[in-house]
């Protein structure tokens, strides 16, 4: 049957298991994938495009993140967004070449899919930027997140679970490098402790075209409370240099 046919939250009750093993029981392979066979996590494929510069408050208000599993990466954005700053919410993917794909192949890993939370944010109005409220977003994407593990968020190992930012415009693009060379420079300096490793392996790339995920997977921790998720606050606070 396909993703669509079967009803992910009433088959397996496998909220508490990581997604590595939910899309192993899915596909109906070894639970455990990558870490059962003991082998380490695939290689990233992965790499920043070219960097461009921009300078006026033109960017534009959507926002695409790989940082893992997306339901914990829609949780926890949606959280950051209460009171309007976030308007839209969907999870699914991007990034692969094949069209509309199905959660059991991007859970296969070769389809080169990341899972993604594609969002809106409120135009700011007077008094703030477009770029400053970016900015803060792209800031608080690597403090829920850990960036320095390449494919693999805790226990959920895949290229699908790459951490990427996916930007739409140049300006994002200039935003989001510089955050990311920020926190470099936090991590050789000390002062973020909160990572299992020492280089932020965060990919900066064009946004392709979004194919959401089916209905039960948009909003998975507010339909089921307690379900899994692997995120957490890395740290509380951007450190000052």
């Amino acid at each position: 049957p396909t993703t669509q046919e079967i009803k992910p939250l009433h088959l397996f009750k496998l909220e508490r298991l990581t997604r590595t093993a939910w899309c192993s029981a899915l596909l109906g392979v070894a639970v455990g994938g990558y870490l059962a066979m003991g082998n380490a996590p695939p290689r990233h494929t992965w790499r920043d495009s070219a960097k461009g510069e921009a300078s006026s408050d033109t960017l534009t208000l959507r926002a695409t993140l790989g940082a893992g599993c997306y339901w914990g990466t829609e949780n926890y954005v949606k959280k950051w967004g209460k009171g309007g700053i976030v308007t839209r919410t969907a999870v699914g993917f991007m990034g692969g070449e094949k069209p509309n794909p199905s959660y059991s192949q991007v859970c296969s890993g070769k389809t080169g899919h990341v899972e993604v939370l594609d969002l809106d944010l409120a135009d700011p109005g007077k008094g703030r930027s477009r770029g400053a409220l970016y900015e803060d977003l792209v800031r608080f994407f690597f403090m829920f997140h850990d960036p320095t593990t390449l494919n693999q968020q805790g226990n959920d190992t895949g290229t699908q679970y790459a951490s990427v930012i996916f930007v739409h415009d140049e300006e994002q693009r200039r935003i989001a490098t510089k955050v990311k060379a920020e926190l470099q420079a936090h991590l050789d300096a000390g002062r973020v402790k909160g990572y299992s490793r020492k280089t932020v392996e965060t990919a900066i790339v064009g946004a392709g075209d979004f194919f959401p995920a089916h209905e039960d997977h948009q909003d998975y921790l507010n339909k089921t409370p307690g379900g899994y998720c692997n995120h957490r606050m890395r740290f509380k606070k951007w450190p000052s240099a």
